[in-house]
């Protein structure tokens, strides 16, 4: 069988039987919708928003634990420990005697004495408020009018409680944590997408979230945020999702495989093996009839899977070889062909 010849313009004659006993495949360049899958790693996080510290406002010391466990369950309001404090009763005992002095001379002839006996009762009202100290407490010192030695603190929201660091009896300062408490019915998925990823990447989509352990188990999470800084060493940008987390099968620090498919639209594609990398240029072979077969310099788009986007130097509905290897029997000439390629201007190149 005759090998392949370089002819002028671009062209190689082969025998019909040469190109069928290689197995050359041929594939007409259509338009199809073009999808971009990306795969990543991701790692399980706390929803910030969802985060909360327990601490006082005031000097005083832990009386009772009602929560004594890292990871018990709370619900919003519930208490979680009761605290002694001097400066609590003191202001309970304030409270009391600016309420009794409102109530007697509220209605007092003069209005400054009216006033000054409210102003009062408020500023020891707000004092409490501002010490975390639930209003239905505050009703109830009013309506018995006794001091309560303790008063309970109570979980600012429903949730996990992640760290307790709160003993009975211990003393403690304002601003010291006790506790920590999460909401994990709701969770972050942190990953690292690929600065050339970036451009198809969009607030608002969906990825598929699989535990690699358990492969049954899919979720979606939605793209809610993209970091605005890259890591110089591995080129990547941190991106969020978010999804509920039913049944607390996500847990904090877990890592899930993350699947992205982004849809590109209409685009005319080529298999991938159809393009032939020539260094700076990427070459497609054209089907002219019979053995002859073209070569194309073309532009290149985007890649996805098994496809290639061609932006110029070929038309929807040519018939292209889908795989270059029979190329191989020929390397000499393909070489020699490319080398007289690099002096001239080829159909397809910018200037």
């Amino acid at each position: 069988m005759s090998a392949p010849s370089v002819q002028s313009g671009g062209e190689l004659d082969v025998a019909p039987e040469r190109l069928q006993s290689i197995g050359v495949r041929f594939e007409r360049a259509t338009r199809r919708a073009l999808d971009r899958d990306i795969r990543t790693v991701g790692r399980v996080a706390m929803d910030e928003r969802r985060l909360a510290r327990v601490n006082l406002k005031i000097e005083g010391w832990i009386d009772q634990l009602y929560v004594n466990t890292t990871g018990q369950s709370v619900t919003r309001g519930q208490p979680l420990f009761s605290v002694y404090s001097p400066e609590l009763v003191a202001t309970q005992e304030e409270y009391l005697l600016a309420l009794r002095s409102a109530q007697t001379l509220g209605a007092s002839e003069y209005p400054e004495v009216a006033e000054g006996s409210k102003s009062m009762l408020e500023a020891a009202r707000r004092r409490l408020e501002l010490w975390d100290i639930a209003d239905s407490h505050v009703r109830e010192l009013e309506r018995s009018g006794k001091i309560l030695r303790t008063l309970p603190i109570h979980a600012p929201l429903g949730g996990t409680v992640i760290e307790k660091m709160a003993v009975a009896g211990m003393r403690v300062m304002p601003g010291e944590d006790l506790y920590a408490i999460a909401d994990l019915s709701h969770v972050w998925i942190l990953a690292d997408i690929y600065e050339y990823e970036l451009p198809v990447i969009e607030i608002g989509q969906t990825a598929e979230i699989t535990l690699s352990y358990d492969p049954a188990v899919s979720m979606t999470g939605r793209l809610a945020f993209i970091y605005p800084t890259l890591d110089g060493e591995t080129r990547t940008v941190r991106v969020r999702f978010e999804l509920d987390n039913p049944g607390g099968k996500l847990k904090p620090d877990m890592y899930v495989n993350v699947a992205l498919t982004v849809p590109l639209g209409e685009r005319l594609i080529v298999p991938k093996d159809a393009v032939l990398e020539s260094g700076i240029r990427q070459i497609i072979f054209v089907r002219q009839g019979g053995g002859k077969l073209a070569w194309r310099t073309v532009k290149i788009g985007a890649r996805a899977g098994d496809w290639v986007e061609i932006l110029d130097g070929l038309s929807e509905g040519e018939e292209i070889v889908t795989s270059a290897n029979f190329l191989i029997d020929s390397e000499s000439q393909v070489k020699g062909a490319m080398a007289g390629m690099a002096g001239m201007e080829m159909p397809g190149d910018k200037p």
